[in-house]
């Protein structure tokens, strides 16, 4: 069966006659007549009985009637909730985000979001940059927004913001007074930096490797809170994005190096994205920067 088979035996049945149904659907009568034909064989029954002009249902045509009506509705419904669609923006959206993201970036885009599609039902899950990857690549998130590490299919990923790192101490640090500081003078010191499997840690220490010095690590944790909080009461040094940078800690003019981590959405390359996850990226590229 067929949905064009369909509408011309619900007109015939409706209006009498296949001269009425070729009028109501602005087509020829052969046309009318080739529909029901086709659909007459598609269910081995004779659905009309044609007795001169006049034309009536068989048993199996009385069968299909209420049913063939109920299809070609929900086809409709279906049709209409597609073109809604282009109108309205609902269903769930699952993000992962990682913790300084969801704290530092994401709040103002969260308001926005939920301001311009009231309907989305935002599941979010706050999470470390990794595990983020892995929700995504395993399906249970449409989105992630992390620190962005190399990327192999199926996954993709688009950077948003460049986040500079910078090198902080507590104010009465030794090396809090210098006017310079090289990396050198850092590996001398003891370090507070995220777990060594994170992408942050694996900038700065690529920085240190390059140049054959050794980080000489007091401990790890991946909450970036934690780590400001360690570095300001003297017990390390740190990096530190720009937007954590306050009174609290003072950032070392470390020359010959910049540390620098682009933090961005990841998508599944294989998954085609909601209408949601769309638009959420849209916001994310308005206010790339």
């Amino acid at each position: 069966m067929d949905w064009a088979s369909l509408t011309a035996f619900v007109a015939v049945a409706e209006h009498g006659g296949f001269s009425a149904a070729a009028g109501q659907l602005h087509l020829t009568q052969p046309a009318i007549s080739k529909r029901i034909a086709l659909l007459e064989a598609s269910l081995d029954a004779r659905l009309f009985d044609r007795l001169g002009r006049q034309v009536l249902l068989t048993e199996a045509g009385r069968l299909l009637l209420p049913r063939a009506k109920q299809m070609l509705a929900e086809a409709e419904a279906a049709r209409r909730a597609i073109d809604d669609l282009d109108q309205d923006i609902g269903g769930r959206l699952s993000l992962a985000t990682s913790h300084h993201i969801g704290l530092h970036r994401l709040p103002p885009l969260l308001r926005r979001f939920s301001a311009l599609h009231p309907r989305v039902a935002l599941d979010l899950g706050f999470m470390d940059s990794e595990q983020a990857y892995a929700r995504v690549l395993h399906g249970s998130a449409e989105l992630a927004l992390t620190t962005l590490g190399p990327t192999q299919a199926p996954l993709r990923s688009t950077p948003i913001w460049n986040d500079p790192l910078h090198v902080v101490v507590a104010p009465d640090h030794p090396l809090a007074t210098r006017a310079k500081v090289g990396l050198a003078d850092l590996a001398a010191h003891p370090a507070v930096l995220p777990d060594a499997v994170t992408f942050t840690h694996r900038i700065v220490a690529d920085a240190f490797a390059r140049r054959g010095l050794s980080l000489q690590l007091r401990m790890t944790t991946n909450y970036l809170e934690t780590i400001k909080m360690l570095a300001a009461v003297g017990l390390a040094w740190t990096v530190l994005p720009r937007t954590m940078v306050d009174a609290q800690v003072r950032v070392l003019p470390v020359t010959g190096v910049k540390l620098s981590r682009q933090l961005g959405c990841t998508v599944h390359g294989g998954r085609t994205l909601s209408r949601a996850a769309q638009a959420f990226i849209e916001l994310l590229k308005a206010d790339a920067g």
